[in-house]
C-alpha cells in the first residue's frame, strides 16, 4: 500500500483538538490559531479513501513546560491509516517505520553520528528486529519485578517508560493487547491508561 503525503495548513480559524493549548494570532479582522495537530487533515484524507497518509510539518503547542519532552514548536511526523482486519496492522507499520529510520541513520549518517559522539560520548544506539512487542500485563509484571510500584490500570510515566526500554537496551517498544478484565467492565470509574482505546476485546497503546 502506497502512503501519500498530505500538506496541512499552519494557520486555522479553530483549534484542531488533541488536548494541547494553542497560540492565538491576529488574523485580519479576527483571530486564528497556529496548528497544534494535523489530525483533521489526515482523517479527512483517510475518509476520502486514501488508505495511508502522513504529514511532516510544523506543530505549535502553547505549553509552558520546561522539560526535555515538551517543545512549543517542533517538526512532527504524523501518520494515519485504515486497517482491514486487526489493529496490529497499525502496530506493524509503526514498528517497521522505526526500524527503517534506525537502519537509515546507521547506514547513511554513520560519519555524522561518530562526529557527534566525539563531543558527546554515548553508547551505540541499539534496536531489535523485528520491533519488540509486549502485551500490557507482561510489561506491568516486568516493571513490578524491577521494583516499580504500578497498578494494573496506571499510566506509564516517563520514568516507567524509560525502565521498560532499559530491559532490552533499546528505545522503542510496542505495547499491545490490553485485555479488558471483568473489573473494567463492571466498574466504569476505572480510567483507561493514557493513549489507549477501549472496546469489547482489547486496548492498545505504544511508547
Amino acid at each position: 500500500v502506497v502512503s501519500r503525503r498530505v500538506r496541512e495548513a499552519v494557520v486555522s480559524t479553530q483549534s484542531t483538538g488533541g488536548g494541547a493549548n494553542v497560540f492565538k494570532v491576529s488574523y485580519f479582522k479576527g483571530n486564528a490559531y497556529l496548528a497544534q495537530s494535523p489530525q483533521l487533515y489526515k482523517q479527512m484524507a483517510v475518509c476520502a479513501d486514501i488508505e495511508r497518509v502522513f504529514t511532516v510539518g510544523a506543530v505549535f503547542r502553547a505549553e509552558d513546560s520546561n522539560t526535555h519532552r515538551h517543545l512549543c514548536e517542533f517538526v512532527g511526523l504524523d501518520i494515519e491509516m485504515a486497517f482491514k482486519e486487526h489493529y496490529h496492522e497499525a502496530l506493524d507499520v509503526i514498528g517497521n517505520m522505526f526500524l527503517s529510520m534506525f537502519r537509515g541513520l546507521q547506514s547513511r549518517y554513520a560519519t555524522e553520528i561518530e562526529t557527534v559522539h566525539k563531543q558527546f560520548p554515548a553508547e551505540p544506539f541499539k534496536f531489535i528486529e523485528p520491533a519488540l512487542r509486549l502485551e500490557w500485563p507482561e510489561a506491568i509484571s516486568m516493571l513490578r519485578e524491577a521494583g516499580v510500584e504500578i497498578g494494573d490500570f496506571d499510566d506509564l510515566s516517563t520514568r516507567k517508560r524509560s525502565s521498560s526500554a532499559s530491559w532490552y537496551e533499546q528505545s522503542t517498544i510496542l505495547i499491545s493487547t490490553f485485555s479488558i478484565s471483568s473489573p473494567w467492565k463492571s466498574d466504569r470509574s476505572i480510567r483507561c491508561p493514557a493513549h489507549t482505546i477501549p472496546n469489547t476485546a482489547t486496548v492498545t497503546t505504544y511508547l
